[in-house]
């Protein structure tokens, strides 16, 4: 039976050691998908919206970056990791809908799924804030983990 590692014997909250793991390669991949509608897709040129407060595909890409960095400040038992890459890509889909996708690397002794599922909530966020002025009607719709590798399995999810 599988035991939840955040938890100690008393059944209180604590951070796992991983001090005894080998340091390896690993990866995550995660990916969110965005209603933005017709209204906001058909502003963009070149897949790029410019606005007042400046590119929103570029920007949202350096929220994710910074989100994927800041990740053990928001989630309580996240290791502080040195990151060694981090890549965010956002898609337009179709005339209502984009993609965001969030690859992180590391070589340490802990994943990164949560620096990838981070960055995506992140760069989603700010497209948010950047559009809501034409909309408020956009809908983070999906977000998931797609791929981990290194640790103690890899995993691939179909997207």
């Amino acid at each position: 039976m599988n035991t939840f590692s955040h938890i100690n014997k008393k059944g209180n909250p604590k951070m796992v050691n991983v001090s005894d793991k080998k340091i390896t390669k690993r990866t995550a991949i995660a990916k969110a998908t965005m209603f933005l509608g017709k209204e906001i897709i058909a502003l963009f040129e070149n897949d790029e919206l410019q606005t007042k407060k400046g590119p929103v595909f570029q920007t949202a890409i350096i929220a994710g970056i910074q989100g994927v960095k800041k990740t053990a400040e928001l989630i309580p038992m996240c290791h502080l990791l040195l990151i060694s890459g981090i890549e965010i890509d956002i898609r337009i889909i179709d005339k209502e809908n984009i993609e965001v996708f969030c690859e992180v690397s590391i070589e340490g002794k802990t994943g990164v799924e949560m620096e990838a599922l981070t960055g995506v909530n992140i760069a989603c966020l700010t497209i948010y804030d950047m559009c809501k002025s034409v909309s408020q009607r956009m809908v983070i719709k999906e977000v998931k983990l797609l791929e981990k590798t290194g640790g103690k399995s890899d995993i691939k999810i179909p997207s």
